[in-house]
């Protein structure tokens, strides 16, 4: 049987599951951290225990001036979604950043680049959406655009890393999707009944699509460095073949 035909399908989606540590063993680590961190927290922990924590990790003004390394990778390491509520609108971010953002789109960044580079896409997008998106709360805090309590508002998990590797998976389709799958990252931030302050959208909008350009430009770099590093190889094989057949 053709291993690409349909009746082959199944196959093949077994052995990419069964292969998925070996392949992307970072991400499967970090999927696996984050399950139980979430099932930590939502059943182990007393609400209000819980709440201090999410508190604590939130990567909001007061947080990024008071502990700012804490916030920052703790907010990371706890998922703020639904896992078992299949029928709820959130469920479908938990597919969007946890199922298509961390493990499809960040384990082909693994399986691609390396874990190292993988690791970068995901910390350089949360981190730096992160930080500059407190630069958008100070700046519209300045102009009235926000309200004050923005300063203590609850901000954690996965969602801007996950964001940035959507965008940075586009380098790996083909010219024809680019475009639609980066609408599609664009987009579904935007598509929330959250509404605007302001001239601004809500702060976590301003992450996500700031996630997004970020995994862009990731995108392009990687896609420019791998066509400098064909033109190089096909200008060393021609090399070679003219010092073999003067």
């Amino acid at each position: 049987m053709n291993a690409r035909s349909p009746q082959g399908l199944p196959a093949r989606l077994l052995r990419a599951l069964l292969t998925y540590p070996r392949r992307s063993p970072l991400t499967f680590c970090y999927v696996g951290l984050l399950v139980l961190g979430h099932v930590w927290v939502e059943n182990r922990l007393s609400p209000d225990r819980a709440d201090v924590l999410r508190d604590y990790i939130s990567t909001n003004l007061d947080n990024l001036h008071d502990h700012p390394v804490t916030a920052l990778f703790g907010s990371a390491l706890l998922y703020d979604g639904t896992l078992t509520d299949f029928a709820s609108t959130g469920f479908g971010g938990t597919l969007i950043t946890l199922g298509l953002g961390i493990c499809c789109c960040l384990a082909w960044a693994e399986r691609r680049f390396g874990s190292l580079r993988a690791a970068a896409v995901l910390l350089g997008g949360h981190l730096g959406a992160t930080l500059i998106t407190a630069v958008v709360i100070l700046t519209a805090l300045r102009h009235g655009w926000y309200p004050e309590s923005v300063r203590q508002a609850s901000d954690y998990g996965i969602s801007y890393g996950a964001q940035t590797s959507l965008a940075f998976a586009t380098v790996a389709l083909p010219r024809w999707a680019r475009l639609p799958w980066a609408a599609f990252v664009v987009a579904w931030p935007l598509s929330g009944d959250s509404e605007w302050p302001g001239p601004l959208p809500d702060f976590t909008t301003v992450g996500h699509l700031l996630s997004a350009a970020l995994g862009f430009a990731l995108a392009g770099t990687a896609a420019a460095l791998a066509s400098r590093r064909r033109r190089a190889e096909a200008a060393l094989a021609m090399a070679e073949a003219a010092e073999a057949h003067p």
